[in-house]
This record gives C-alpha cells, sequence and structure tokens, in this order.
C-alpha cells in the first residue's frame, strides 16, 4: 500500500454531509419554479383585473352607465392615482 493512500479518500466523509442540503435546494427550486412563478397577482398588486380590464376602466364604464355622478368620478380617479 502507498503511504499516500489514506490521504487520497481523507475528504470523503464530507460528501454525505453535502447530499440532504442538496436534496433540499433541489426541493426548493421546483417548488419555486411550480407555485412561485406567475402565479395570481395579490389584491393589492397594480395592473389589470382578470377580465383584462383596470380600475379606471371600470370606473370610466361606471360613469359612462350613470352609476356615479362626475364629482364623485373625479374623485374617484384621483384616489386610484389615475
Amino acid at each position: 500500500m502507498p503511504p499516500d493512500y489514506f490521504w487520497q479518500w481523507h475528504t470523503w466523509w464530507i460528501f454525505p454531509m453535502f447530499m440532504p442540503i442538496f436534496w433540499i435546494v433541489m426541493i426548493g427550486l421546483c417548488l419555486y419554479f411550480i407555485f412561485g412563478r406567475g402565479g395570481a397577482k395579490k389584491p393589492w398588486e397594480p395592473g389589470r383585473s382578470p377580465e383584462g380590464e383596470t380600475a379606471l376602466d371600470i370606473l370610466k364604464k361606471r360613469y359612462a352607465k350613470g352609476e356615479i355622478s362626475k364629482d364623485e368620478f373625479e374623485q374617484m380617479k384621483r384616489d386610484i392615482g389615475g
């Protein structure tokens, strides 16, 4: 047996410790790609509704239908920042 035989394998005990960490990271990445990307928008995030309308579009429709007055329309428009 050569004198450096044991030095060649002295770090192999480290690899079994990294295996659970590897699988935790892999499972975490899979869950992120399945559930964490492109999910439903949060209610407080700006943007379009599921029907493709913005809050301003809905407000304009309500004003056009006569559901709200001009003063209410202007106030709500300022409130949503439109």
